[in-house]
């Protein structure tokens, strides 16, 4: 009977690990992985459905607030533009941008969505096994022995 019980939570283990299973990617990119647009625009090219999310607008261009790479040579350096004195501070405010995607964004956990129907059912079958593993432990126990 014990043979029996640890083969069948083995394999309910196993059954659990492949069906949450997905497959790994080599490193996780986003824009802060880059220095220039062009680099990252090079990325976004050259992989097809943009699973790193480098184009958030769906425009065809990647990364769009980062830099792009100028074309001065590496002899001259371009002329800093004339600053002005400004004549009075301008009031500071704090954002009001939350950020988009979370983790997925390289963000942090600063996502709004929860969790899908599909991680909700997961856990209550979890839930649900554990309590009834539980309840036959306790069961067992309190049976007398013969």
């Amino acid at each position: 009977m014990r043979h029996r019980t640890g083969v069948a939570g083995a394999l309910t283990a196993a059954a659990a690990v492949v069906a949450l299973a997905q497959p790994a990617h080599a490193q996780d990119v986003d824009c802060g992985s880059f220095t220039y647009q062009e680099d990252a625009q090079t990325v976004f090219r050259g992989t097809p459905g943009d699973p790193y999310r480098l184009d958030e607008d769906n425009d065809g261009m990647a990364c769009e607030w980062l830099p792009h790479r100028g074309l001065t040579s590496s002899t001259t350096r371009p002329t800093p533009p004339a600053t002005l004195a400004p004549t009075t501070p301008a009031p500071t405010r704090p954002a009001t941008l939350a950020p988009t995607r979370g983790v997925q964004g390289g963000l942090g956990g600063a996502s709004s969505a929860g969790p899908t129907a599909w991680d909700i059912a997961i856990g209550t079958v979890f839930v649900a096994g554990a309590a009834l593993a539980g309840g036959y432990v306790v069961r067992r126990r309190r049976a007398p022995r013969r």
